[in-house]
């Protein structure tokens, strides 16, 4: 006879729900989204776009559109999928997940309609080549931005 035989059923089914209720109700994120670093768009320095819209952010992404509003050549870096910042920039900022991405860039590339975007290791990376790639666009959490780079904003 198992030991959760003998407690008394009233018991049992309060604690059942105690914890359902505290499994339902515990925070599946340790930060909330104000404690979490800002993702901001980036540019190489001489791009004259000063905003865009998430549409045409998502199409930039997607590599649907390989072009800037002004009709020069866009060079898109990214970080890995795994990595954290990709994961919260695609979702805040483009309302898609990592995998949808992949799948585009890997239908774009194995149809021979496309190329994937450009990999960077990590966020040091990828300010160093959109500061030095001319046309190119990436995203940095803020505190990795400086002067080097051109934050776009995103309407």
């Amino acid at each position: 006879m198992s030991l959760f035989c003998l407690i008394p059923a009233a018991i049992r089914s309060g604690a059942l729900a105690a914890l359902v209720l505290a499994w339902l109700v515990w925070p599946t994120n340790t930060y909330s989204s104000e404690q979490q670093t800002a993702i901001l768009l980036v540019a190489h320095p001489a791009v004259t776009t000063s905003w865009l819209n998430r549409d045409t952010t998502r199409a930039i992404f997607a590599m649907r559109q390989r072009t800037w509003p002004d009709g020069e050549s866009v060079q898109v870096f990214v970080l890995p999928n795994r990595d954290p910042v990709h994961a919260r920039f695609t979702k805040e900022q483009l309302a898609a997940y990592p995998h949808q991405l992949q799948l585009a860039w890997d239908r774009m590339v194995f149809s021979g309609m496309g190329q994937a975007p450009n990999r960077v290791s990590n966020q040091l990376d990828m300010r160093e080549k959109v500061a030095n790639t001319p046309g190119a666009l990436g995203y940095l959490e803020r505190e990795y931005i400086d002067e080097s780079v051109h934050v776009i904003s995103m309407e």
